[in-house]
């Protein structure tokens, strides 16, 4: 083989994360992939950062597009990186930009070295925020902000409680809330937590294990809950009738929206360039920060899934780095 045939064929493969099989961290084989080409309105990343969110694994659009079957499919879709080629018509981004934003979740994502994704799902990434900081902020930022903006429209001067606050998402609830002028109460897990939570912005603090107090019947205009395992009732009797529940991972319960008279809802995020922009410029501004609690080379990717079933050693997302 030449040098030119073994150039060519490097440009052609690139070395992923895969699972050729459903299932969990088990299935993930660190491999050589093909390298994907960018389409019409896409642009190829050289990834340098991605996120993962745990539960994508068990997420129907990881494994299938329209019903069928995708594997073997790339996880992570929350990602930074460098553009290295762009597709046809792509007219806002060039190569070189640094950009950071989210894979659609039924395509292949970022726990690779090269990612190919729409021009509208990304931003520029500004020089002063690190690549791992941008992929972690990314998609809970985008949840935490339609969130308060979209589903509960809040404003100053309204009361909101966040189930888990300094959590992944809930950690830019908390700083969102704060910045729209909210009053800000927030659950955590430990007393430990509590010092974190005001910093970020809240202006109450529950430890867990206090939340069912009748005190808090009926105290607050929305609640959001940010943990996702069961949403208990006391979270729906926390709001005042005809205040609103939003959770963000599963569906809530209408048998209790209805007997609290609130109204519930659930949403999967909708990708916005706009909102990314402005994300940027946030990050760059140092006016939110995005916690990292650990980080992984991609060659062990498997072991960065395998680590949501541990505890983590601090607050924030796990991240996959791509050299």
């Amino acid at each position: 083989m030449d040098a030119e045939q073994t150039t060519s064929d490097a440009r052609r493969t690139m070395m992923a994360l895969r699972a050729h099989r459903r299932g969990g961290y088990e299935q993930l084989v660190y491999e050589e992939a093909p390298r994907p080409v960018p389409g019409a309105g896409e642009i190829c990343v050289a990834v340098r950062a991605a996120s993962i969110t745990f539960a994508e694994l068990t997420w129907p659009e990881t494994w299938e597009s329209d019903g069928a079957d995708r594997t073997p499919v790339i996880p992570s879709h929350e990602f930074a990186g460098v553009v290295v080629e762009v597709g046809p018509g792509v007219t806002d981004l060039a190569v070189g930009d640094a950009v950071f934003g989210l894979v659609p979740f039924n395509r292949n994502g970022a726990a690779a070295e090269f990612v190919v994704v729409p021009e509208e799902f990304v931003a520029r990434k500004g020089p002063t925020v690190s690549d791992a900081e941008a992929a972690a902020a990314a998609l809970p930022a985008l949840t935490a902000w339609e969130a308060l903006n979209d589903q509960l429209n809040v404003t100053a001067g309204q009361r909101i409680l966040i189930r888990g606050g300094t959590g992944g998402v809930g950690a830019f609830l908390t700083q969102f809330a704060h910045r729209l002028g909210a009053e800000v109460t927030v659950t955590v897990t430990s007393v430990a937590a509590e010092d974190r939570a005001r910093r970020l912005g809240a202006d109450h603090v529950i430890v867990a294990g206090s939340e069912s107090d009748a005190r808090n019947r009926g105290a607050f205009d929305a609640a959001i809950d940010a943990v996702g395992a069961d949403l208990p009732e006391w979270l729906y009797a926390s709001v005042r009738p005809g205040g609103r529940v939003v959770a963000l991972q599963e569906p809530p319960s209408r048998e209790l929206a209805d007997e609290y008279g609130v109204t519930a809802s659930f949403f999967v995020v909708r990708v916005d360039r706009a909102r990314l922009e402005e994300l940027a410029g946030l990050l760059a501004a140092g006016q939110i920060e995005a916690a990292i609690a650990q980080t992984f080379p991609l060659s062990d990717g498997r072991a960065a899934y395998a680590s949501g079933a541990l505890p983590k050693p601090a607050p924030g997302k796990t991240i996959v780095l791509v050299s």
